[in-house]
């Protein structure tokens, strides 16, 4: 059983759909402090003049060390702008009017309410059109204990994992905490990924634009390219080396 945990972020990349697509078993991660300005609550599209941000806003002022799964959409009206400019970004891209107008309904839909109950919406959406079957777990649905690494341990044992693939941004604590995993009889592995150059409408060919650019610009292809990005997971020592290199 491989697990994979990451934290709901908004209209993901594509490298978080791949973590979805090699997972058993896919935990949101939701029990764990908000973060103002990360990517739980905004994302790039490409325009004429390269990425730009599309940011939900968020109720923050009071609010210190709110949970994910607490956050509230402060001003719904966000979802009318987002839906304009996407509709801008794309409305000329080859696969504009097959995905456009769900989108645009998800997002008025549930510009309401929480964070969370959005962006799951949207990332449940993405699967389903990119044929990604993995289930969809919810952390605080699963009541487990613990910080950091021991929360990791204790949820993906609560499935029965025997690996954990996790996104490489983890590394920074997860090699230090890795004896953590393993008393639980858990393989880490680092999630490995090369970003695939697709067509965009605007060249140059800018990576790390949300997934929904390359749906609107290849349509039925999404998946396989999706897929051309993906590398062996490395191994901790490897993932060890790799950051001392970069480092």
């Amino acid at each position: 059983m491989r697990v994979v945990i990451s934290q709901p972020t908004y209209l993901p990349w594509i490298g978080y759909f791949d973590l979805i697509d090699q997972a058993d078993r896919f935990i949101i991660l939701d029990c764990v402090q908000f973060e103002r300005r990360s990517w739980q609550q905004r994302n790039r599209i490409k325009f004429c003049g390269g990425l730009q941000w599309l940011t939900v806003p968020a109720k923050t002022r009071g609010r210190l060390g709110q949970l994910i799964r607490e956050v509230e959409i402060s001003d719904p009206d966000f979802c009318n702008d987002h839906a304009r400019a996407i509709e801008l970004a794309y409305r000329r891209a080859p696969y504009f009017e097959p995905y456009y107008s769900q989108l645009s309904g998800l997002l008025e839909a549930h510009g309401k309410g929480l964070l969370l109950e959005l962006n799951l919406a949207l990332i449940r959406w993405i699967c389903a059109e990119l044929q990604i079957r993995t289930p969809i777990v919810v952390a605080s649905d699963l009541q487990q204990p613990g910080k950091r690494t021991e929360l990791l341990a204790n949820l993906s044992a609560s499935q029965g994992a025997s690996e954990y693939l996790s996104p490489a941004g983890s590394a920074a604590y997860l090699l230090a905490e890795e004896e953590t995993m393993r008393r639980r009889g858990i393989q880490v592995v680092f999630h490995h990924y090369q970003h695939p150059v697709y067509r965009q409408n605007f060249p140059p060919f800018e990576p790390f634009a949300s997934v929904i650019d390359l749906m609107f610009n290849e349509g039925p292809r999404s998946y396989e390219i999706l897929l051309s990005g993906r590398k062996q997971g490395l191994s901790p020592e490897q993932m060890s080396v790799l950051a001392a290199s970069a480092g």
